[in-house]
């Protein structure tokens, strides 16, 4: 990824933070809302090669990790968004079929998404941090699935458009 893609991605990823900070947080959506740089990294990747999927998770995870309603430690949403985005991306390259139809790419986030959650509140409990009694967790966990399968779908055409005109056609090659 040339340094200028990186910095504008980076730029992205900082406004789309600030919007989950300021605007979606305050809204307590019912089922624990949902996290838009989550989608938002994991569409990204899905449309990227692997190696710009993994640079998309660090930035994104990066930022989630400074966000107060993080409560895992400095570093925890970093490694594991690098491991989400790259997944995504490497299922995602060089199959068509995904990044052509909609309908996949959405299956694709929303699935990865929960995953994620799971992956993290899983690696949190082996890092010691308490995250409250398991009905509360798993409330918010199919709550986020039912909000990633509700928003990504309007998000997506947005990040196509927005990755299209930064990578062009290189990172579909």
């Amino acid at each position: 990824m040339l340094v200028r893609q990186f910095s504008i991605s980076s730029l992205v990823f900082l406004l789309i933070f600030l919007i989950q900070e300021s605007v979606i947080n305050q809204l307590r959506l019912p089922g624990g809302g949902f996290s838009l740089p989550l989608l938002i990294a994991l569409t990204w990747a899905a449309l990227s090669t692997p190696t710009v999927g993994a640079l998309t998770g660090f930035i994104s995870g990066f930022f989630m990790d400074l966000s107060q309603s993080s409560n895992g430690a400095m570093g925890h949403w970093t490694l594991l968004m690098i491991l989400a985005c790259y997944a995504v991306a490497f299922l995602g390259f060089g199959n068509d079929n995904v990044r052509g139809n909609p309908i996949t790419n959405i299956l694709l986030v929303s699935s990865a998404s929960v995953l994620t959650l799971v992956a993290f509140v899983v690696t949190g409990v082996l890092l010691g941090v308490s995250f409250g009694n398991f009905g509360r967790v798993l409330v918010t966990i199919l709550g986020n699935a039912i909000w990633a399968i509700l928003v990504t779908p309007l998000i997506l055409p947005l990040v196509t458009r927005l990755h299209r005109a930064l990578f062009g056609n290189q990172a579909h090659i």
